[in-house]
């Protein structure tokens, strides 16, 4: 069988189209009625009457019905057979963005996987592509492929853009170039990812026509010129490869030939840096067939009746495409001299190469079709990872493939415009340092979208990010526990290695001259021979190394005292001296930590205790987690505080007071009086009438507590409070 060329023509559309009814009811009968249930086009009807009923009143710059469009737009996906799911969200795509209508209706009227396609398509559309340089353009096109969670609120935004397209000349000549170049950069290339290649060539053509009006019309007046001349012989040439494959003894098969598009004779000559003239392979056929075994046998035949250009065959059949497109590619010396591009493929093969990912949704209806969009995402990916398509590079296959269709990374904006690209789950922790490793240093928090966020926030693709910073600000461990990305969780880990370091080299050494002066009697300084003989036994390069152990707590500075006292020439026992207590500053740094279980504060009873790497906790006294390691003294440290603290200490305390209106803030407001910060808040159920909170809140001593809580007990309705410890 002989199917002509059917090249795509400019020819003007008609903008004014019958009524709407009349418009959908055609689409149904002649399109919908041949894939679809009747209870499917009833819902895809249905879809249609809320739509019109939304967008009634409002036209196109074209005069028309604005409802015109998403027909337009549903019937341009009918033709690729798409379920009627998608299908309503193409009549309804512009209901969100453009009349009152909300996302809860739609969910109301037309079920969730409705209503989240047509959300998806409205957030793409609020997107701005005014990109500052061209290079971001693939940037831009992996965040639009991001965004859409569901593959087919990109082929919507595909069928939306090719109606566009279609309909532009109605538009101002300066509008027509910007949207045609952002068409060109961005959507056509998506189209080409999805194997939509039919569409991507259209949208190609219509762009290059607007961008570079002389240079299409020239392209396209040569290539008319030159199939007047040859128009006979192209027809002799397709029917003598009708008749070749056909004497093979090949029955059920098709011959199709076409010429290519103006956009890729254009690209075809400013790639090559030839004169159309030179073109010799603007023509190509495509020989559809039953099975992949035809296909080889096709392209035997093929090869024996034309000779084959060396190193022009490749065989995407036994390596497919990232998106699935398969099929076997020879180019050949046709009678003219000129070169033939010969295609070879199957039935399927050729559905797949013309719809791409849409022929994925070519599915019998009933139970199957309410299955939601993100199993037929998936399923549509476990058919490209079938085992029979992986013949090439597996590990490259799945990299690509993630990357382009269903990326593992988002993709935000800074504050200037620019785009960073970031795994998927990063935080604004993670963004700081993706930024530069000081802005994570010394961040506080963020602005996403102009509104103030945590560091742990995580990042979503479209996301505009501004870190706020502060020179007051450091890591901490807990930043470890937010932290996604590998540059981020490095710098952390540097900054606290190296300030844990620091941290114990001066915890060591306060730690070592007590225990030194009570076991010498009162000398701190230790003589360098016997500094020499203790590195020695204990493998040690330098004292530094020992004092940080020390300040690390994986060595007790009460033992390395004794053996530092066994060494010297005075065998000295000081174990009847007073122990000197160490005193606590409040600004220790990562070693010297305050137990969470009892929060001690200034003025507090305290005492120290040792961990292992961990360097040295201070508890107060009454902790009854303390209780067991005040009876290993060797692992406990006598510890006070200085007199001149000017730090902030956590403390937990439990209010209780009577369920009623606006007592909650009278006691939020009571703490806050006293110059305290609350950091945490637990609401506990209580009686009918009492409630319990627990507060996690800033104080400087015992002395500022006390005032906070008689200032929460002079509020009406608090019955009592309590500090929490252990």
């Amino acid at each position: 069988m002989i199917v002509k060329p059917n090249p795509y023509s400019f020819s003007k559309r008609r903008f004014f189209t019958p009524s709407p009814e009349k418009a959908i009811h055609t689409v149904c009968k002649n399109r919908l009625a041949s894939y679809l249930s009747e209870q499917a086009i009833d819902d895809v009807y249905r879809a249609f009457v809320f739509a019109e009923k939304n967008h009634r009143g409002q036209t196109r710059k074209s005069g028309e019905q604005y409802i015109h469009h998403p027909i337009e737009v549903m019937e341009t996906l009918a033709e690729l057979r798409m379920d009627s799911r998608t299908l309503m969200a193409a009549l309804l795509h512009d209901v969100i963005e453009d009349t009152s209508a909300t996302k809860g209706e739609l969910v109301e009227q037309f079920g969730e996987d409705v209503a989240l396609l047509v959300d998806g398509v409205s957030k793409i559309g609020q997107i701005k592509f005014e990109s500052k340089e061209q290079a971001e353009a693939e940037n831009f096109r992996k965040m639009l492929m991001a965004m859409s969670e569901d593959v087919r609120v990109i082929i919507i935004k595909l069928a939306d853009r090719l109606h566009n397209m279609r309909t532009l000349s109605i538009m101002r000549t300066d509008k027509r170039k910007r949207i045609s170049q952002q068409t060109i950069d961005i959507y056509a290339p998506i189209a080409e990812r999805l194997g939509l290649y039919h569409w991507a060539r259209e949208l190609q053509d219509i762009c290059f026509r607007y961008l570079y009006p002389k240079r299409h019309s020239a392209i396209l007046k040569a290539i008319e010129s030159r199939e007047g001349n040859r128009k006979l012989i192209v027809e002799k040439l397709q029917a003598g490869l009708n008749d070749t494959i056909e004497n093979a003894g090949l029955i059920d098969f098709k011959v199709k030939g076409r010429r290519k598009t103006v956009y890729s004779i254009y690209k075809k000559m400013t790639n090559k840096k030839k004169s159309f003239e030179e073109l010799h392979d603007i023509y190509g056929f495509r020989i559809i067939v039953n099975s992949v075994d035809e296909c080889y046998r096709a392209l035997g035949v093929v090869h024996n009746a034309y000779k084959p250009i060396p190193g022009r065959f490749v065989d995407y059949i036994a390596i497919p495409k990232t998106n699935g497109y398969q099929s076997l590619h020879t180019v050949v010396f046709g009678p003219l001299g000129d070169n033939i591009e010969v295609q070879i493929r199957t039935q399927e093969m050729d559905q797949i190469a013309e719809a791409g990912v849409a022929a994925h949704w070519v599915y019998k209806q009933g139970e199957e079709e309410a299955e939601n969009s993100s199993h037929l995402a998936r399923q549509w990916l476990l058919d490209l990872l079938d085992p029979k398509h992986q013949t090439g590079n597996a590990v490259e296959f799945l990299e690509h493939l993630k990357t382009d269709l269903y990326p593992d990374e988002v993709y935000v904006f800074t504050p200037q415009g620019d785009i960073k690209k970031m795994p998927r789950g990063s935080t604004a922790l993670d963004f700081a340092y993706a930024v530069h490793t000081d802005v994570g240093n010394h961040c506080t928090g963020a602005r996403i979208n102009k509104t103030l966020a945590s560091l742990p926030t995580v990042l979503e693709n479209g996301d505009s990010v501004e870190i706020i910073t502060s020179k007051n600000s450091w890591p901490t461990t807990a930043w470890l526990n937010y932290a996604v990305t590998a540059r981020a969780r490095t710098q952390i880990r540097n900054y606290l290695k190296h300030q844990t370091d620091e941290d114990a080299l001066k915890l060591g050494k306060r730690l070592l001259a007590g225990a030194t002066k009570q076991r010498l009697f009162g000398r701190r300084k230790v003589p360098a021979k016997v500094k020499n003989k203790l590195l020695t036994q204990l493998g040690l390069d330098t004292w530094s190394d020992l004092l940080i152990e020390v300040g690390l707590g994986k060595r007790l500075p009460d033992l390395v005292a004794r053996q530092i006292a066994q060494l010297s020439d005075d065998k000295a026992q000081g174990d009847e001296s007073e122990p000197e207590s160490l005193i606590i500053k409040g600004s220790e740094g990562l070693l010297v930590t305050y137990s969470k279980c009892c929060c001690p504060i200034p003025g507090d009873s305290i005492i120290g205790t040792f961990t292992a790497g961990h360097g040295l906790a201070v508890h107060t006294t009454e902790c009854p987690n303390t209780g067991d390691l005040q009876r290993q003294p060797e692992k406990c440290l006598m510890v006070d505080w200085d007199e001149d603290i000017d730090e902030w200490f956590h403390v937990r305390i439990q209010v209780k007071l009577n369920h009623v209106s606006g007592a909650f803030a009278d006691a939020v407001m009571a703490i806050a009086e006293q110059g305290s910060n609350i950091n945490h808040v637990d609401l506990h159920e209580g009686t009918d009438s009492l409630r319990k909170m627990d507060f996690v809140i800033d104080v400087k001593d015992r002395v500022h507590l006390a005032r906070i809580v008689k200032a929460i007990y002079r509020t009406e309705n608090v019955t009592k409070v309590i500090r929490q410890k252990g």
